[in-house]
């Protein structure tokens, strides 16, 4: 009578594990802070000490920036009233009506007319929800 033999292991190297791993920790590392160059660092926002301050971002928002010259851009990337109205409309079409976030970034030196334009673009696309981003002072007691 012949003994079981012991299955054969086969270990793979572990090389290209690790390899899979690092390059993993590269991608994380690279795409973190792409959120944070994102938000236009130019844009002054108007004080509100009292508002009440935003902990959960939600993926699916929209932040829209108008600089002091009326100048509309998501992402550092400049845009038209129509092509606002064109990105509002497919994400509404995507992800339902009033479920897009819409944060507005205006300027504090921004005329309420060329805020106007950007809010006319995204009612006429659809959404009537909006937040206006501003800056919350830290309490210094």
């Amino acid at each position: 009578m012949r003994k079981p033999r012991e299955e054969e292991y086969n270990a793979g190297s572990l090389c290209a594990m690790i390899d899979v791993v690092f390059q993993l920790i590269i991608f994380f590392v690279c795409t973190i802070n792409m959120q944070d160059k994102a938000i236009d660092d130019s844009i002054h926002l108007a004080r509100a000490p009292h508002g009440v301050q935003v902990t959960k971002k939600d993926p699916l928002e929209i932040n829209i920036d108008i600089d002091s010259r009326g100048r509309i851009s998501i992402a550092r990337t400049q845009i038209s009233p129509a092509m606002l109205k064109a990105i509002v409309r497919k994400a509404i079409a995507e992800h339902g009506v009033n479920r897009v976030p819409i944060i507005l970034r205006g300027d504090q030196y921004t005329r309420h007319s060329d805020i106007q334009v950007a809010l006319n673009a995204c009612t006429e696309a659809g959404n009537y929800k909006f937040k206006f981003a501003a800056f919350k002072e830290k309490n210094t007691k």
